[in-house]
């Protein structure tokens, strides 16, 4: 009813119905607001809608107006600067852990996505999802297949998938540049994509592709991009002012993305069913146990479809992104990557690759992840959380219903916490051993996965994914820089969870031979070590 008035109204009485609307809206929440203490400081309106910043790479404008404003600022978004919404920027490390932690109760709901949340997800992406007792059920759900002690269980599952992520590698070299010692690899992100793809396939539904031209891991990729661009903060206008959702086609796009996503969603989890139904013997999985459990749960077929759906950006999307990142710094920082390779050699050898097993002699290695995860962290700019009550933060308030953003790239740059933050520095992670090696600090965080009780439940695959391929890759090459196409390790794509534009690595195998009549003999050699590895 309400669309076909607006759409039977002139353009001029739409913006004038749009325009009083938003007016009293502002009206109403002035006369509501009721505090003697100030918002936090921030910069002045520039613009119809408030603080105009650009969408793509918000993270490092705000991370420029924490420098100026302090820890914590302010910014005002709506018609001419009125202020529809009150967001504030966390910035630095005491405040994330004063605000976004200690008050991680008050902080557990998020703003109204109309874009990517209500109409692209249609309400189901847990991500987006305001909370409440869905929400809750949801990822108690979720947690039960992604906390530390489940992940160890699939250490089989990454550790096979981590092999084939290798040969992947090896095979690239064999096809393009076969014969040569080192080659240049153009083609190790599509890699790194496919394990994650891989690994999140068989725990959701039981089933691995065999490559990352699979059908089903170019659609899946494909949905997160898109989920990717539409949650950009100020991408979407209507996220400022609802009532955009009302002009027609507006959100055609979305639209049609909901349908597509969910239409593969809902196929996957089918898939599972009908191999349940024939009774074949199905691995375990995330979407077997929904299928098993969903009247307990009391969800729809189309919100467990989702669920399972959102194991894809609980693990996919970081991981894949993950292992890119820590490879970059690798290859840029070859100290730090002879740090790795030494201790590797010291603690595993060249008899074998490096396995899970290994992880608590290999603090360093492990160092070097979490450094990885500060210096260009995957969702640099944090997800938006909606505080449910008035904060108090050294005499500023936050108040009830604005919604506070814990921006990730900046905490991980706060300069008393991590001096010199853009120097890639994996022994900041460290507290220095007896024998040389040290162990890991326990105090330090940088939160690249969030925070409270919105952190992201992927993390610990995410890690323990980005763990094994940097061990194995560094065990088995040397990675060098492309001496033509430099790294420029601030190109990242503009999405949400954020992923390295195509960059090139040479891979030269790490290997003694000792008649090196050939120069292709280190990859039959790497080969041989991975044929069975995992298995």
């Amino acid at each position: 009813m309400i669309l076909e008035f607006l759409s039977s109204l002139s353009r001029f009485t739409f913006l004038t119905v749009l325009g009083l609307s938003v007016m009293a809206y502002v009206v109403s929440k002035r006369i509501k607001a009721s505090t003697s203490l100030p918002l936090p400081p921030g910069p002045l309106a520039d613009s119809i809608w408030g603080n105009r910043f650009d969408a793509a790479f918000c993270y490092r404008r705000f991370e420029l107006w924490t420098q100026e404003y302090g820890p914590v600022f302010s910014l005002r978004q709506g018609i001419l600067g009125l202020g529809g919404t009150t967001t504030v920027i966390v910035g630095r490390h005491q405040a994330a852990v004063e605000i976004m932690e200690k008050h991680g109760a008050d902080l557990s709901d998020r703003p109204v996505f109309v874009a990517a949340g209500d109409t692209l997800s249609g309400g189901m992406r847990i991500l987006l999802m305001k909370s409440g007792e869905t929400f809750k059920k949801l990822r108690k759900a979720l947690q039960s297949h992604l906390q530390p002690k489940s992940v160890a269980s699939y250490h089989p599952v990454l550790s096979q998938t981590a092999r084939q992520h290798l040969l992947d590698i090896i095979e690239e070299h064999n096809t393009t540049a076969s014969g040569t010692k080192s080659f240049i690899s153009t083609h190790h992100q599509d890699h790194a994509r496919r394990y994650a793809a891989a690994v999140v396939m068989a725990l959701a539904y039981g089933k691995v592709p065999h490559s990352f031209e699979d059908p089903d891991v170019q659609a899946v990729n494909r949905c997160l991009t898109r989920l990717g661009y539409a949650m950009r903060p100020g991408a979407w206008k209507v996220d400022v002012l609802p009532l955009l959702k009302y002009v027609p086609g507006y959100l055609n796009d979305l639209k049609a993305g909901h349908k597509e996503e969910l239409g593969l969603f809902k196929s996957q989890l089918q898939g599972v069913r009908e191999k349940i139904s024939r009774g074949e013997e199905i691995p375990a999985s995330f979407g077997k146990y929904l299928i098993e459990k969903q009247s307990m749960l009391g969800l729809s077929d189309d919100e467990i479809a989702y669920l399972a759906g959102s194991m894809f950006g609980a693990g996919s999307d970081t991981s894949a992104s993950a292992i890119s990142v820590a490879l970059m710094a690798a290859t840029c920082y070859p100290e730090a990557q002879k740090a790795i390779q030494d201790e590797l050699d010291s603690v595993v050898g060249r008899g074998r690759p490096p396995v899970f097993s290994d992880q608590d002699s290999l603090p360093q290695t492990m160092a070097f992840v979490l450094e990885s995860f500060r210096w260009r962290p995957v969702t640099a700019g944090g997800f938006p959380h909606r505080a449910t009550k008035d904060i108090i933060w050294q005499n500023y308030l936050i108040p009830k219903g604005s919604t506070v953003i814990g921006n990730v790239w900046s905490v991980g740059r706060d300069p008393d916490i991590f001096p010199d933050p853009e120097r890639f520095d994996h022994k900041r992670w460290l507290i220095s051993g007896e024998d040389g090696r040290g162990k890991l600090r326990d105090d330090l965080k940088s939160y690249p996965f969030g925070f409270g009780r919105r952190v992201c439940p992927g993390q610990h695959m995410a890690t323990a994914s980005t763990f094994i391929n940097l061990a194995l890759v560094l065990w088995a090459f040397n990675l060098t820089p492309d001496s033509k196409k430099p790294i420029d390790t601030l190109a990242f794509t503009e999405s949400a969870n954020a992923h390295p534009m195509p960059f090139n690595i040479v891979f030269t195998p790490r290997v003694s031979v000792q008649h090196e009549d050939s120069e292709a003999k280190g990859w039959e050699i790497l080969k041989e070590a991975f044929e069975s590895y995992g298995l």
